[in-house]
């Protein structure tokens, strides 16, 4: 078998499974038939004994095999490569191009691009380009003396338009996120949970930090400028939930978050929100989900990037040899919060 940088137990799993979020990490080629598969491919499966495993398409066509008329992987691997594009043209761009010429840059039509970047990324392109232009914004209050400038420096065509836009993934306005917090309140509290004490704390849009072993020190220091006072009955029902979370997981899933991060950052904290629990998934398996799949150490890091423990199930990832890896609060915490969920390492 060649030498791929997959774990080939793991692949084989997830062809059986015909596991959408391996398309594009691996071929899987069939000695009778002479041809090779995407893993989701809905034909019968072959015996084990009669499969080849390829890092990818080319590898497998220098091996002699042919392309599946039935999952058409060579059509798989092009999708992929334009949705890989049209993300370089929305990231390289000062303005970036409307759907339709979007779509046509990268050789779709709208209606069935639009499908595959959302399918791809898990957003759409139009919130792609809203992601970006709000990591822009972040980038140029940090530099702009002026937020009016800050928000043209975004690609804003006017300051209208940030606000409309902007308002469904900043939890702070411009202005007090330039300022460190000023004039947001965020209300804390430290919870009793079986694994430690749980810092649970949240603004009036969501939950900005949930984690172990910290205090209301570690909030200012987040936010400097930002009023932090006692939760009390305000915070009371969603610090609640957020324990039972850690109790007993899967009984609240849509509870609310108000964080920040770069556009991939977002993308994979939501990619960790769509994963069930008692289900794990790779760093591979993420980054692909979120349309680069060759970002796997990216997508660790984002891992790491995550604000509210529990609440973006971060402890639902795990190597792609099946070991657990790291954890922010300790593995220990780790392993106990998968084996609630029914997941036994």
């Amino acid at each position: 078998m060649n030498d791929t940088a997959f774990n080939a137990d793991r692949a084989w799993a997830a062809f059986e499974a015909r596991d959408r979020s391996w398309d594009g990490r691996v071929i899987v080629a069939v000695r009778t038939t002479g041809i090779y598969c995407k893993p989701s491919c809905p034909a019968r499966r072959p015996k084990r004994e009669n499969v080849e495993l390829f890092p990818d398409i080319q590898t497998a066509q220098a091996a002699g095999y042919r392309a599946c008329l039935r999952c058409k992987p060579d059509d798989a691997a092009r999708d992929q490569l334009a949705v890989a594009k049209a993300v370089a043209i929305i990231e390289a761009a000062d303005t970036v191009p409307p759907l339709e010429a979007l779509a046509g840059e990268v050789g779709y039509a709208p209606h069935h691009f639009h499908r595959l970047f959302k399918r791809a990324t898990g957003v759409t392109p139009a919130a792609y380009v809203r992601a970006i232009r709000a990591r822009r914004m972040g980038a140029a209050l940090d530099k702009e003396a002026s937020v009016t400038e800050a928000i043209y420096e975004a690609g804003y065509s006017a300051p209208s338009r940030f606000y409309e836009s902007a308002g469904d993934r900043l939890g702070m306005t411009p202005s007090a996120w330039k300022r460190g917090g000023a004039g947001v309140t965020i209300r804390w509290t430290v919870a009793d949970t079986s694994l430690g004490k749980l810092l649970i704390a949240a603004t009036d849009r969501g939950l900005c930090r949930v984690s172990f072993d910290e205090d209301s020190l570690a909030l200012a220091q987040r936010f400097p400028n930002a009023e932090i006072i006692p939760g009390g009955a305000a915070l009371a029902d969603l610090a609640r939930r957020v324990v039972a979370e850690v109790e007993t997981p899967g009984r609240y899933t849509d509870l609310p978050v108000d964080v920040q991060g770069t556009a991939f950052q977002e993308a994979v904290w939501q990619a960790l929100r769509a994963i069930p629990a008692g289900e794990t998934r790779s760093y591979a398996q993420i980054a692909a989900a979120v349309g680069r799949p060759n970002a796997v150490r990216a997508a660790g890091t984002a891992c790491g990037a995550n604000n509210v423990a529990i609440v973006i199930p971060c402890h639902r990832v795990q190597r792609g040899d099946g070991s657990m890896g790291g954890y922010a609060y300790g593995v220990d915490r780790k392993r106990v919060l998968r084996k609630r969920e029914g997941v036994d390492d």
